[in-house]
């Protein structure tokens, strides 16, 4: 069983997809504790599963590493085998990276290498293409460039807005997180380039 903790930094649909999904006895998961870097909406989730939280915001310390390596020493203390980023909106510092890469994964709104970074909504409909998507893929020292685990494309409608294109996407989403962490637990070798 693949023990997981997963950082958020918003509303937390994503990982609400992976508490319902590890609430099944026959997932080979489960959610062990839930962090986040903010008093984010999505904590509620973990609330109602009865999964335990915990906050490290970064205003709370000198620099970012000090921050990073606190958030380490919160998420290693429940012993992940798997950290999953889900909408966790800050870079993750070095260290922290180095303690967990590649058994550190992130979903990203656009199929990578493009538009990677905080706008990829945004920016995938500033450049005017008629697909863009989903990533899930591991986190490195980078800003969006780790190994690709697994993507899936998600159309570009005429007229589409920012949101209601967000909104196609975050559904696809959750779907290719729950995917990918199933596929993840039932690999020997789990996430390992």
């Amino acid at each position: 069983m693949l023990s997981l903790v997963v950082l958020i930094s918003g509303g937390g649909s994503n990982l609400r997809a992976l508490l319902e999904a590890t609430a099944d006895a026959d997932f080979p998961a489960r959610v062990v504790a839930v962090g986040s870097d903010t008093d984010a909406p999505g904590l509620e989730h973990a609330e109602a599963f009865g999964v335990p939280s915990f906050t490290v915001v970064p205003t709370a310390f000198a620099d970012r590493a000090a921050w990073g390596d606190e958030l380490l020493a919160q998420v290693e203390a429940w012993s992940p085998d798997l950290v999953v980023c889900a909408g966790f909106m800050r870079i993750l510092p070095p260290r922290f990276v180095a303690a967990l890469s590649p058994n550190l994964i992130n979903t990203h709104p656009a199929l990578l290498p493009a538009f990677p970074g905080a706008h990829a909504v945004r920016d995938a409909l500033a450049a005017g293409v008629t697909q863009t998507g989903v990533t899930v893929h591991i986190v490195d020292e980078g800003v969006d460039t780790g190994p690709v685990l697994v993507q899936q494309a998600v159309e570009v409608l005429p007229g589409d807005t920012e949101h209601e294109l967000h909104e196609r996407i975050k559904t696809v989403e959750r779907a290719l997180l729950v995917a990918a962490v199933r596929d993840i637990a039932t690999t020997a070798e789990g996430v390992r380039p």
